[in-house]
């Protein structure tokens, strides 16, 4: 059985936006909010899933989130289903 990966935006505690892969967003989420997540989330916890997408493959979602990553942040909200800042 092929493994599933998903793209996901955090929101930050301090509402930065922050894009990474996993084939597990629950665990990943933890690890995340434990400050042993990447590096750039470490200091900004708690944070909250926005937005989720699931991919055939790990390259696939590579690819998906490097376009995202490029978005300004106004296009990752609105692809998020958040028309306006919190």
């Amino acid at each position: 059985m092929k493994k599933e990966w998903l793209v996901y935006i955090l929101r930050c505690n301090d509402d930065t936006l922050y894009t990474g892969i996993t084939p597990d967003l629950e665990t990943r989420l933890a690890l995340h909010n434990a400050g042993k997540g990447a590096k750039y989330t470490r200091g900004r916890g708690p944070v909250i899933p926005i937005y989720q997408e699931k991919c055939e493959s790990y390259s696939q979602a590579l690819r998906r989130e490097h376009e995202i990553k490029q978005m300004p942040r106004r296009q990752k909200l609105l692809l998020c289903g958040l028309s306006q800042e919190k």
